[in-house]
């Protein structure tokens, strides 16, 4: 990966982990991070019975109401910290709020419910903010091809679809990296400078 602008200069970058309700960013954010990860997961309550939907996440007894907050070092000149979003939409208030100064965005997608994850594309598209989809395998099993989900969702050839594990630190890692290589390409293509 190519991305030493000063080598000697560490550099950061912020990047936020969207998706629907219980898709997995909490335990992206938490697999992940090199420091004990921020969250703000509280106990789900009676107030959303009828709010949120949690037949499709069966087990779920806690949900994020703010962000959740981790940081990796991807090498010793590059430190990304990590910005989960809140899934459900009565928090896309805070949504602005934690876009802003991000270089790009993972939308974590679970094909079970591929519909949760259209609100994220559109926010990060209005926003001209570049993202990459990543399919989380719940259980090992990637049960949609990456361009079966790229169809579905209807987005540019150009967005990366990746596959991933969550719950896996390499694999969540390799997530970061490709996001941090997109983003770089484009601003490198912006900029009329060959890759």
């Amino acid at each position: 990966m190519s991305h030493r602008p000063n080598p000697g200069r560490v550099t950061s970058a912020k990047i936020v982990i969207a998706g629907g309700f219980g898709v997995g960013k909490t335990t992206l954010v938490g697999s992940v991070s090199e420091i004990t990860p921020l969250t703000t997961e509280a106990i789900m309550t009676s107030a959303g019975v009828g709010v949120d939907d949690t037949r499709q996440v069966p087990g779920k007894t806690t949900t994020t109401v703010a962000m959740d907050f981790g940081r990796i070092s991807i090498d010793r000149d590059l430190i990304l910290y990590l910005f989960g979003t809140p899934g459900q939409t009565r928090f896309w208030f805070m949504w602005d709020e934690l876009v802003r100064g991000a270089i790009g965005a993972v939308v974590l997608v679970d094909t079970r419910r591929l519909a949760d994850c259209f609100a994220a594309i559109d926010f990060f598209e209005h926003r001209k903010l570049p993202y990459l989809v990543a399919i989380n395998c719940f259980d090992g099993t990637q049960y949609h091809t990456a361009q079966d989900v790229r169809d579905a969702l209807a987005i540019s050839p150009e967005v990366p679809v990746v596959t991933c594990d969550a719950r896996g630190r390499e694999s969540t890692k390799q997530v970061l990296i490709s996001l941090v290589e997109y983003v770089l390409s484009m601003r490198r293509t912006r900029q009329g400078i060959p890759a």
